[in-house]
């Protein structure tokens, strides 16, 4: 392996890291709030009942807080592409770059032009162009997200796009490709169906304080009923999106879907481990090996990983060690290069550009019209230019190819047992709310505000697995993380990373402080 700054690398990452978690705090919320907000306003405009106007204004005021707070921290993170990632910026920027733009020039300004209107039009406006307003704000905040998952989802699956060996960059040539792969749709849904829960379990937990407070009642019980409808219907569209999602991954990052799930050996009819402690805690990898870990204790349904993969109870699935050394996969046939092949294949690719580049430096027609072929020959990209990436590595350093297995397993578990904790208190919410009968339910109450930093912890947890889960890549199989990064100080980084840290949490105690001053005040506190 070429010889990187690793400092500046980890520093480089967390500092990124930072941004994305703190980001990702504020932005789920103003997804599904806003589609809460909506529905009361609706709700309000049938019915002429003044008590669902107080509600939506209540609801919006806290959307607002959180809204101003999370625009702050995304364009910071935008920024960081381009001084912390620069060589990623320059190989794929023509495809990442046209799904930013368009949320900037499309999305963001919709949802900013509306929500002036949204706050500031109740007088000024009539009703229905005020409910308007609302539901573009929320159909503006997800369109938002829309564009911003799909260059995540691209970075996960790279399609639609070709190489131009003269720029060395990846250019887009297939927009709907990249728009609409399985990759974009399952990442898209299934993360705004995860934010639409987080927004259910916040205002069912708000209001849930309220009845505990035998405060503003009827408010509050109205509330929770929005909230469980709403959260009850995302929960299952979660659940099923990812099912999707977890086939995806299977497909297109296969050592992601075995590091998830600590499976090192290839099998057929593979159980999933519904609940496991792993055996020995991450250890570094030296000398490409990687350790391999048991657990103290499992507990599997049988052949539920394999019909999660493929919907076949007997369908194999590669383990970490096979997708090392290479497989034949028995449910196609097809045989699987090992890491130590892809390796040679992209260090190939890597010299054949640097060699026409070279040649073309020099005026060597012959030689670059030679070398230029190959990049234009179909069969020599998809089996040699494919593993570009493996390139900067060596047989020494494969280990560095497999993603902490502990922090993909327990990620994942987090992330699915909470949601079925979410899932059980949407019904109950629904069932008690029904029959009129939350206050009574005190215990069920509690449950249900301890329930709002669960939600926030399930959340990050997914983000957790699809990124950390993915490493080394930045781009999967194409450029990794280490080849990706600005070549700055690492030291700058570093005090960048502290100044963040300290702004982010500064600005997060600012927000909590903000909202549960609001929140105290109750529904007629601020109007």
């Amino acid at each position: 392996m070429e010889n990187f700054d690793l400092t500046l690398i980890d520093w480089s990452r967390g500092q990124f890291a930072l941004t994305a978690m703190f980001h990702w705090i504020f932005v789920p919320l103003t997804l599904g709030l806003a589609f809460i907000i909506a529905i009361m306003e609706t709700i309000y405009v049938k019915t002429g009942d003044e008590k669902w106007k107080k509600m939506t204004k209540f609801w919006a005021t806290l959307f607002g807080i959180n809204f101003a707070i999370g625009v702050a921290t995304g364009l910071i993170l935008e920024f960081e592409f381009g001084t912390n990632w620069s060589n990623y910026s320059w190989f794929v920027g023509d495809i990442f770059g046209a799904p930013l733009a368009i949320e900037g020039i499309m999305a963001f300004f919709m949802e900013s032009t509306f929500i002036a209107i949204m706050f500031f039009g109740w007088n000024k406006v009539s009703k229905k162009t005020h409910l308007v307003s609302t539901w573009l704000v929320a159909v503006g905040a997800n369109l938002s997200a829309l564009w911003i998952l799909v260059a995540n989802a691209w970075m996960q699956e790279p399609v639609g796009m070709v190489f131009n060996p003269d720029t060395a960059r990846n250019e887009m040539v297939d927009f709907w490709a990249v728009l609409f792969s399985p990759s974009a749709i399952n990442k898209f849904l299934h993360t705004i169906s995860s934010a639409y829960v987080l927004s259910a379990v916040f205002v069912i937990g708000v209001s849930s304080w309220y009845l505990l407070k035998n405060r503003d009642a009827i408010f509050a019980k109205k509330s929770i009923l929005v909230a469980s409808v709403f959260g009850l219907m995302a929960a299952l569209y979660m659940v099923w999106t990812g099912d999707e999602s977890a086939r995806t991954i299977a497909r297109v990052q296969p050592m992601k879907f075995a590091s998830m799930e600590a499976l090192w050996d290839g099998q057929t009819n593979v159980p999933l481990v519904a609940f496991g402690i792993l055996e020995k805690p991450a250890l570094p990898k030296t000398q490409g090996q990687y350790q391999e870990k048991d657990f103290y204790i499992k507990i599997e349904i049988p052949n539920a990983l394999s019909y999660m993969a493929f919907l076949n109870a007997n369908a194999y699935i590669p383990g970490v060690k096979d997708l090392v050394n290479g497989y034949t996969d028995s449910n196609t046939g097809k045989v699987e290069p090992s890491y130590y092949d892809k390796i040679l294949r992209g260090k190939e690719a890597i010299t054949t550009l640097k060699n026409y580049k070279e040649a073309v430096n020099r005026g060597d027609e012959a030689q670059s019209t030679l070398l230029r072929a190959k990049f234009e020959d179909k069969e020599w990209m998809a089996t040699t230019f494919k593993y570009f990436g493996y390139g900067y590595y060596d047989n020494k350093s494969v280990g560095g190819l497999i993603p902490s297995i502990p922090v993909s397993f327990y990620a994942f578990r987090i992330m699915v047992m909470l949601s079925g904790h979410f899932l059980l208190l949407f019904i109950l919410m629904l069932i008690y709310g029904l029959k009129n009968k939350l206050e009574k339910m005190r215990w069920l109450l509690y449950v249900a505000i301890w329930t709002i930093p669960l939600v926030y912890l399930a959340s990050q947890a997914g983000w957790v697995l699809a990124e950390m889960g993915r490493q080394p890549w930045v781009i999967q199989d194409l450029m990794p993380t280490l080849s990706a990064v600005s070549k700055l100080d690492a030291s700058s980084v570093q005090i960048t990373f502290w100044l963040f840290a300290v702004t982010f949490t500064t600005l997060l105690i600012a927000e909590v402080k903000i909202m549960i001053s609001q929140i105290k005040k109750g529904i007629t506190g601020g109007h």
